[in-house]
């Protein structure tokens, strides 16, 4: 039997998030520039957006681009945004084609203005897909999303539009840029990196992790069932008993 079969339908994940981990490792160990790491990772989210859509996962975060990515040398820098911009203009077709809707979060006023056009253009073409959502984090960190949201809060308070004691987690997630969307229940890491790396904080509260040694540009249809079954062997508790969640679901 092979791996996606042993797989329960009725046990999915609402929302995956991925760390894409390792594509200059990956590059490095075959004598390559990181560039090159990078370009061939482009396979592998080709692999795991088709591998969830044909599971039905209704939503997948990839962690494309963090805030301290900026930091990086200038020419990898430059190269990851002429990739972006060059691989969203490739996959608009087949994101239409699969019923895939593109979504962003970060603070996407960074880009070049090249990658902000492209990326704003496949957001409204792919809008009307409804088979799942891909949400494409760039530019982002979790610190910098939690800071906007207690500012946005404040400005309310300050505004009279809310009361200091009616702030609660609702409040905050609706701040939240990810407001849209459930919290992730699963995130996967590659590289075999053990760290969130100021991805999603808030919103990987419950979420079960899995880590795995893979590079990311290895990284295939097979490796995402893996995590997928792992995920689904796992007991959620949410914080109760295990006697407590047997009641719950009897």
């Amino acid at each position: 039997m092979e791996l996606k079969d042993k797989i329960d339908l009725n046990n999915l994940p609402k929302h995956v998030a991925i760390i894409m981990d390792g594509n200059g490792r990956w590059a490095k160990q075959k004598g390559k520039a990181r560039v090159f790491g990078h370009k061939n990772g482009v396979q592998s989210v080709r692999e795991v957006t088709e591998a969830g859509a044909e599971l039905g996962i209704q939503y997948m975060t990839l962690y494309a681009f963090s805030t301290e990515n900026w930091n990086r040398p200038k020419f990898e820098v430059t190269a990851l945004m002429t990739l972006l911009v060059s691989t969203i203009r490739k996959e608009i077709s087949t994101l239409n084609k699969n019923q895939i809707r593109l979504q962003t979060i970060g603070n996407i006023n960074m880009l070049p203005s090249a990658a902000q056009k492209e990326l704003l253009e496949a957001v409204e073409s792919t809008k009307h897909n409804t088979r799942m959502t891909l949400v494409l984090a760039l530019s982002y960190s979790s610190k910098w999303e939690i800071i906007e949201a207690v500012k946005d809060i404040a400005q309310q308070a300050k505004d009279g539009q809310i009361a200091i004691d009616d702030i609660n987690e609702d409040s905050i997630k609706d701040a939240l840029s990810t407001k849209d969307f459930p919290d992730p229940e699963l995130m996967i890491r590659t590289s075999g990196e053990t760290r969130i790396s100021n991805f999603l904080l808030w919103q990987l509260a419950y979420a079960e992790l899995f880590f795995t040694p893979v590079f990311w540009p290895d990284f295939r249809k097979k490796h995402f069932y893996e995590a997928i079954l792992n995920f689904q062997n796992r007991e959620r508790r949410f914080g109760m008993t295990s006697e407590q969640i047997t009641d719950v679901k009897g």
